[in-house]
């Protein structure tokens, strides 16, 4: 059985929690996200699914740890869940709240640019519209995977995803064209890293950069590689940390080659990141490190 998004005209008012109760009776399956709008990370118990989650991680809902752990898979309509007093801690620092789409059965196309709204208007279906920050979420009735990157700042969020609430929009859900499961079969855009110039002597005891011994930058990267794909929540965070750290220890002697940060980009884009969301963190890593 599917869901429409609930048209509330105060869903945004007031507490988080107040909002998210709002939109759980509505068969909005929400969870609260961060200050910086990312959901919260597992617990120690719940590191790297260590719990087990929920079967496959395919359908919402908490694992037994009272948390609300694993990102969207802990999104829930029950409302003594999500007034319990482990996520009543969360939600006092909450940032805003999100849903999700697949648990509502909807699919979220996410417009991330006026461009992108442009190309949706000539090539989409009219649906039920949300405006954000930079764009639009049109919203169709009835879940699909999700896939970042179809196109240059589109991303599909549905199953095993989750959208940030923006509000009520305006405008009747259509049915889910095949215009757009079609976009998932295409596989996301690479992003292929502009040479980034990095010159800056390593110091070294002998004289000879260490990472010339191609053992040492392959363990590096490797261990980043598996840093990034293991990684079962906050994969914004992880994917800017690995960057940073890859940088710092690798960044400043030129040894560190395009094929090295496309092996990064691609273990990145594995996990969902689009390539704008790759390209912002590298850049982000280097600006923090005064690269």
């Amino acid at each position: 059985m599917t869901h429409a998004i609930p048209i509330r005209r105060d869903a945004r008012t007031g507490h988080h929690l107040n909002a998210a109760l709002r939109l759980a009776a509505g068969g909005l399956p929400v969870l609260p996200l961060r200050a910086d709008k990312g959901p919260f990370g597992n617990c120690p118990a719940c590191e790297r699914n260590a719990c087990g989650g929920r079967p496959n991680m395919k359908t919402p809902g908490p694992c037994l740890c009272p948390l609300p752990c694993h990102a969207w898979a802990a999104a829930t309509t029950d409302p003594a869940v999500l007034s319990s007093a482990p996520w009543m801690a969360a939600w006092r620092r909450a940032g805003a709240v999100a849903y999700h789409p697949g648990g509502a059965g909807v699919t979220v196309v996410d417009l991330d640019s006026t461009a992108a709204v442009d190309w949706a208007r000539t090539s989409l279906p009219p649906t039920h519209t949300v405006a954000t920050t930079r764009g639009e979420h049109w919203v169709y009735r009835g879940p699909m995977r999700s896939v970042n990157g179809v196109r240059e700042n589109v991303d599909i969020k549905s199953l095993m995803s989750y959208a940030r609430w923006r509000g009520p929009g305006t405008g009747t859900l259509a049915e889910l064209p095949e215009v757009v499961r079609a976009l998932a079969e295409k596989a996301p855009t690479t992003v292929r890293p502009t040479p980034r110039g990095i010159t800056v002597p390593a110091p070294s005891r002998d004289g000879e950069c260490r990472h010339r011994t191609p053992a040492y930058l392959e363990r590096g990267i490797s261990m980043a590689e598996q840093r990034i794909t293991e990684a079962a929540s906050a994969v914004h965070a992880t994917v800017y940390r690995t960057f940073l750290a890859v940088l710092s220890a690798h960044g400043r002697c030129g040894c560190l080659t395009e094929t090295h940060i496309s092996r990064l980009f691609t273990a990145a884009q594995s996990k969902g990141e689009s390539p704008r969301h790759c390209e912002d963190a590298w850049t982000n890593a280097r600006t923090a490190l005064g690269m």
